[in-house]
This record gives structure tokens, sequence and C-alpha cells, in this order.
């Protein structure tokens, strides 16, 4: 039997079936290529999108914050280029077997930990805890000196960079720090102008597209999607000059006389320009490790405290306006002036003292007496017109508005006691504001931080011209010999001013702790400038404001006047001083 004749063998499959195979077969290789082909290139963007999002990032770039200047220019606050430490959390555990030839480890190991925390000077626990666990990314340390992050950079640690940002360098340091304030870690504004500049100071931070590699290491940078817009400058009032004397005589004297703590001030008259603020104690801002606890108040706008006999003149030129009184209406100023169960009396005994006598040696009897001829409602009107019970709206971060209470609560014997500063509260920035309307001609103009190009022809008219010539005259007579501040008199110039000495409040009673103050202006002639002096317990034996804060006035202002060049107007002493160097030349 031939084996070709077997009938099994005789038994062939249908042509149909090959045939229907080999189409099957070319129809699922050519799905395969149209499905390669729709990927690959016809909607190649998702795959691509995720390619580029294990290897292609967008970090921002960060803006430089606006430089702070004085008035001439010179800076005040800068920023320079630092680094940030970042550290992303470990890659996943599929990126981690993908990965796992480039990377080698899925996080840092202790020596590498350890190793970054001394460069860090952090400790090696702190770093560890600060290294993400899951998916994201926090920073180690902001504000790097840019040397020591390259030596991180240089360790090539997985999931470890550096990012570019600023960190804010304050040239004068403690000296204008209550003027200039400081910023935080994120270069925000925290304190003083850099808060209440903070807008106009901030820039608009840009970014980039950028390749990394499994280490997430830039190493390409790819484009610029948006360039940074750096910060605007902005220019202060404050001069250099008078901030740097303005402060070293405010420590001066709060070290002399042993005091909790004290501020002072200077205003153009013309501008109303703060040339100079400066409080005791202050703080570096440069020194980011001590910033905070009380260093950190601006006094001059945060702290009230009753202004006592500085707010004087203000009954007298409420009286003189009202054509009420004169300069020269005699009042009894002797014994005691006597209300129920209270009674008021001078430090000094008096008899009769004209209106200008009174303020020239600050009887609190004869300012009672002129003060109980008014309604509550008519002095709180005098007294709110100059701002007191009002913040300044200077948008100084803290700024306090002073306690001044509403007319219809007064009693006779506490409209007798805020005549002469007690009951009501001021800043030491209200206090020098208000004293404008005498040293111009009893109009007042708001109050700038930064630096005025136009000064104002006029302002708000609180008193009349002739009114606040006639108080200058009195405030004059307060400065002089016979006045009670003497001592804040200026040789070739004439001085006008009024002190101010308080007892504190404690627990909602007076203590055994004292307030002395002091504000005035010169030249007289043709006033320019205002100095306002408050030191807060001074406890070296002496506490009135004539002997603790009227030196400091007259140090502050001679040194302003004679840096602005200001002419003397009291020629007297000018040639006195002359006579008397010739004489001791041709002793000699």
């Amino acid at each position: 039997m031939k084996l070709s004749h077997n009938p099994l063998l005789a038994e062939l499959l249908p042509a149909w079936r090959a045939r229907a195979m080999l189409i099957l077969m070319m129809a699922l290789f050519g799905g395969l290529v149209a499905r390669a082909f729709w990927l690959q290139v016809v909607n190649d963007e998702f795959y691509q999108r995720k390619g580029e999002e294990r290897f292609s990032r967008v970090l921002p770039t960060p803006a430089s914050r606006g430089r702070v200047l004085d008035r001439n220019e010179q800076v005040l606050a800068m920023s320079t280029q630092v680094s940030a430490i970042v550290a992303e959390s470990r890659p996943t555990r599929l990126e981690a077997k993908v990965n796992a030839r480039d990377i080698g480890a899925e996080s840092l190991s202790p020596v590498q930990v350890r190793a970054l925390a001394e460069l860090l000077e952090m400790d090696h626990r702190e770093v560890a805890r600060k290294i993400p666990d899951q998916r994201g990314r926090g920073y180690l340390k902001r504000q790097v000196p840019p040397e020591v992050a390259q030596r991180i950079l240089a360790l090539k640690l997985p999931g470890i960079r550096a990012e570019p940002e600023y960190r804010r360098y304050y040239p004068h340091g403690e000296v204008s720090a209550h003027v200039v304030g400081f910023t935080g870690a994120d270069d925000k504004g925290l304190e003083g102008i850099e808060l209440a500049m903070n807008r106009p100071l901030t820039g608009q931070t840009g970014s980039r597209r950028v390749i990394t590699d499994a280490r997430r290491n830039v190493v390409e940078d790819v484009e610029t999607l948006q360039l940074p817009r750096d910060g605007g400058d902005v220019r202060l009032a404050i001069d250099t000059r008078v901030q740097f004397l303005v402060h070293s005589r405010l420590q001066a004297a709060v070290t002399r006389h042993r005091a909790r703590a004290g501020s002072a001030v200077v205003i153009d008259v013309r501008t109303g320009e703060v040339l100079a603020l400066a409080n005791w104690p202050t703080y570096n801002p440069n020194n980011r490790s001590q910033l905070s606890g009380p260093s950190l108040r601006n006094r001059a706008f945060t702290d009230t405290f009753e202004p006592g006999s500085t707010i004087k003149p203000f009954v007298a030129a409420m009286a003189l306006d009202a054509g009420r009184f004169t300069f020269n209406t005699p009042i009894d100023c002797s014994g005691k002036l006597t209300f129920g169960r209270y009674s008021i009396g001078d430090a000094h005994k008096h008899d009769t003292l004209t209106v200008a006598e009174v303020i020239e040696k600050s009887s609190n009897i004869g300012i009672a007496k002129i003060a109980a001829e008014f309604k509550p409602q008519e002095m709180w009107t005098v007294y709110d017109s100059v701002g007191f019970g009002n913040p300044l709206k200077l948008g100084f971060p803290g700024e306090a508005a002073g306690r001044l209470r509403a007319p219809s609560t007064w009693k006779p014997v506490e409209q007798a006691t805020m005549s002469y500063g007690h009951g009501i509260s001021v800043t030491l920035m209200q206090l020098a504001h208000a004293y404008l309307a005498f040293a111009r001609n009893g109009d007042l103009i708001p109050l700038s931080l930064t630096r005025v190009d136009t000064p104002p022809l006029s302002g708000l008219q609180v008193f009349s011209p002739q009114t606040a010539r006639e108080v200058r005259r009195m405030l004059e007579m307060a400065a002089g010999p016979n006045g009670t501040a003497p001592l804040s008199q200026i040789p070739g110039y004439r001085v006008a001013g009024k002190t101010g000495t308080a007892h504190k409040i404690e627990g909602g009673n007076y203590a055994n702790k004292y307030v002395a103050s002091f504000v005035g202006f010169a030249p007289v002639s043709e006033p320019r400038y205002i100095v306002a002096v408050m030191i807060d317990e001074p406890s070296n034996g002496v506490h009135y404001g004539g002997q603790v804060a009227a030196p400091v006035f007259s140090d502050i202002m001679g040194a302003t006047l004679r840096a602005a060049g200001i002419a003397p107007d009291a020629p007297g002493p000018v040639l006195q001083m002359a006579r008397t160097a010739v004489g001791a030349k041709e002793d000699m």
C-alpha cells in the first residue's frame, strides 16, 4: 500500500481557512501600524507631554525687589542674590525602577544627610525631617549664600537643588531700622516702609522651562516663558545725615538718663516731610535671628502717652482765636483750683500771669481757667482739628490713633486736666504734626514719609495766622531764659517750643514714673524744622521735660540747622561768642 494513498493524508484543509488567517494577521499588523502612526505622528502630544513631564520642568525666575533710597539717593535697602536649597521627594516605585541605573538610590543615605546638614549649619535630624516622603518639594533652608549653594550642588545629591532668590541688605543697619523695616524669607515686607510700600517695591516673578536629569538637576535651559519684572524704587523723605545724628543723640540721652526708651522725629515745616525718625532701643535688620521683642516697636507711631504741658499752646490758641482772651489778658494763678474733692495746683507758686506768661511758666491753674471759659465741644473740636484721637493715615504699620474721648462724657475736672495734657493720649508723631500749625501760618499740611518735590502752598486752616504768630511768641518765651526750657536754646538761633512732663498710667492708676517730652521749632523768624523728643521713664534723678528732653532737642535742632546751612536769626549771641573768642586769642 502506497503511503500517498493514506486516507488521513488525503483529507486536506480547506483553502479558504489559510487565506482567512493570512488576512487576519495582515489586518492586525495593519492595525498596529495605524495605531503607531496615530500615536507617533497624528496624536503625538500626549506621550510627548508624558515624556517631557519626567525631564522638562517650569521653574520660577525671581524678580529683584526695588531699592529704598533716602532723599539724596543713598541706598537704605537693596537686594542681593542668594539661593534657596530645595529638597524634592524621592521618586515613585515605577520611577525608581526605570531610573535605578541613573539614581542609584531612592533617598539620601545617612552620610549624605550629615554632609548636607553640615553645609547648611543645621541639625542632621532636622534636615532628614524636611525631606518630603511623598511626591512634592520643600525648602531645606532659604537665603543661603551663593558659595555655600555651589558646595551643596557639588555633592550631586539626588533631589537636592538650588533655586535663585534674593536677600534684603540694609547698609545703615540699626540707624534707620524703624523707618525702613525689614522683609521675611519670602522677600515680603514685614515692618516699616518695607511693609507700607510692599506693593510698589515687589516685582513680578518670571518663569523658564528647563531640562532636568534623573536626579532632577537642571542640565539645560530650554526657553524663557516670562521675563521677571523687578520692583520699583521708593525714595523716602529721610535725610541720612540727619537720621544718623538723631539716632546718636537719642541713644546718648536714653543711656545718660537710664531711661526705658526714647523717640525723636524731625519734620520739614515747608513740606511736611519726615526727615528723621529714630527710636531707642532699636535693632539690626540684617540680623534675622534677633528680629523680635520690644526693640521692634516704632514708638513714634505706635506708643501713646499723655502729652502733659505740650498741649497747653492749643488751648491758648483756641482762646485767642475765639477773641475771648488776648496775648496780655491777666489771669489769677494763685492758690489752687478746686473741683469738688479734686484740686489743681502749680509746681511753683504764681500770682497774676498773662496768657503769654501762662504758657511761658506752664501754669496748670492758668490754662485750666482759660479752658473753663469754653464748652467741652469747643475744646474737643480744636483737639480734633489738629489730629488728636485720629491716626495720621500714612500707611505705616501699627500706627496708633491715641485717645480723645467724646466731649459729652467730660466732667469739669476732666476738661481742666485735659487742658494741661492729662486724660488724653497722643503719639509723638501726632504731636509733632500738630505743632506745624504754630510753625506755619495756622494751617496743617499732611506729613509725608516719601520725598515731596513740590511743597504745598497751604493746608487745612485750624488757627488764624495772627493767632499762630502770637502763640509762636509765647513758645519762644517758654524756651527762653525765664521759661521752663532754657536748655533748649541754640547759640545764634531763636528757638520756640514747649516742655511736657506726665505721670505714666499702670493698671489704671498713675505710677511714680514719667514721660518727659519737648516739641519745638527753629529758627523762629522763619521756622524751618520741627523736632519732637520723648524720653520714657528717665530714672537718673531728673524727670522734667525741660531737663531731660529739651537738651536733646537743642543738640538735634542745632546740628540740623548747621547741616542745612540755615542762617542764624539771633546775631546777638553770635557776636558775643566772636568777641569772647577774639579776647581769648589776645590773652594767649
